[in-house]
């Protein structure tokens, strides 16, 4: 395992009790995820926060309200990689429908990954994959 920690960002956005969540249509064994991403050299957490939201949803209207905290180690389980993980909150500001579709493009490096997202109940984020739902606590309506 390398080292150096790779600082990603993860991002709950909740309303009416539910949780903005996504799965991979074409991989339905990666499981229900958030929002999340990988930070770039200088770049600011709360701006990777909302570039990783705008990019995955395909969506605009959010805005980020809340960092909630860092969970410091995480070893990855599916890569040989550790990360420190930072958590943000972020609201609507404007409606969003039920469900939709979307895809990662992933910079231009690899073929777009499609995404399917819809709301989950709160109560079940206990479904979400790899120590996504670490903060979930944390969470604020």
């Amino acid at each position: 395992m390398s080292e150096a920690s790779i600082h990603k960002v993860l991002v709950y956005v909740a309303k009416d009790d539910q949780l903005l969540v996504f799965t991979h249509p074409d991989f339905p064994e990666v499981g229900i995820q958030i929002p999340a991403g990988t930070v770039k050299d200088g770049e600011d957490l709360e701006a990777t926060a909302l570039r990783e939201l705008v990019e995955e949803s395909g969506k605009s209207g959010f805005k980020i309200t809340k960092y909630l905290g860092v969970v410091n180690d995480f070893v990855h389980p599916m890569k040989n990689e550790r990360h420190t993980r930072h958590f943000f909150q972020a609201e609507l500001t404007e409606p969003l429908p039920d469900s939709w579709d979307g895809e990662e493009k992933h910079d231009g490096s690899q073929k777009p990954t499609r995404l399917h997202f819809y709301w989950m109940p709160l109560s079940e984020g206990n479904q979400l994959v790899a120590g996504q739902g670490a903060l979930l606590k944390e969470i604020r309506m």
